[in-house]
């Protein structure tokens, strides 16, 4: 991608690259080659350039690099967790740490723009369904195979998340099935604001960022905290605070079940 170009942001990274430009913050998963799927350092790398932004910033884009956005979590990660701590302690902390990192994204005083390319699949989605705006390419798959991996859908949120975006029975269907959709379904189920060729994708993030740029800051924050403060009347329910507590549960659950067979 050629949004990068500014002055790099502070940080020790290892998975992340950040980079700010003038208002606009561009962070970008940086792991291709595991298809930025998304560990536990990754998630440390996000909450340390998310969570105190410079006050100047206006936008902040999440990209990915390579072909994919995110393939998901890492799952040799999680079996590492289990056999460390079979009760599921680590993958607690860890879904525990997701959730930070998509409030961060959510209710970050930017406007946060996520630019979608090849795969998004399981934690993927919910780091791009966090974002306030969602430009993907034209070629962009999305899936939720969490159910099909024995896991509950409980990362990040994501699962208000989709309901209040998408609508409780087109998302019922994408969880039990977990069948992939293209851009242009994505874009029908509001996943997408916009669909674009990919080498259209720097411009269309551009075309929503240079207005915003030029929005006061004192309005820019209240208006995101009032969209905020809608979107938890529609979710009064939300447990996503309980997303690492359920996974790992389960996780623990067919560990030990794993154990009784083979014993």
């Amino acid at each position: 991608m050629n949004l990068f170009g500014g002055q790099a942001v502070p940080h020790q990274l290892k998975t992340v690259r950040a980079e700010q430009h003038d208002a606009v913050l561009y962070v970008e998963l940086n792991s291709p080659q595991t298809g930025n799927a998304v560990t536990e350092p990754m998630l440390d790398d996000l909450l340390s350039v998310l969570t105190e932004p410079d006050p100047a910033t206006r936008v902040i884009v999440l990209s990915g690099a390579g072909e994919d956005f995110c393939l998901g979590g890492d799952r040799s990660e999680f079996a590492t967790m289990v056999d460390i701590d079979p009760t599921g302690g680590g993958i607690r902390g860890t879904g525990n740490k997701a959730r930070r990192v998509c409030e961060a994204i959510t209710h970050s005083p930017a406007v946060t723009i996520a630019r979608l390319q090849g795969k998004t699949i399981g934690a993927g989605l919910a780091l791009a369904l966090a974002c306030d705006l969602r430009v993907g390419a034209g070629t962009a798959s999305f899936r939720l195979p969490e159910l099909a991996l024995g896991l509950p859908t409980a990362w990040g949120g994501v699962l208000p998340r989709l309901l209040h975006e998408v609508g409780a029975a087109r998302v019922r269907e994408l969880v039990l099935t977990g069948r992939a959709f293209d851009a242009a379904e994505a874009h029908h189920l509001s996943v997408l604001q916009r669909v674009v060729p990919e080498a259209e994708l720097d411009a269309a993030v551009d075309a929503w960022a240079k207005p915003v740029k030029r929005r006061p800051a004192a309005a820019l924050r209240v208006t995101k905290a009032l969209f905020s403060a809608y979107a938890a009347q529609t979710r009064l329910a939300d447990p996503s605070a309980l997303d690492g507590e359920l996974m790992a549960s389960v996780v623990a659950a067919a560990h030990y079940e794993r154990q009784q067979a083979t014993g």
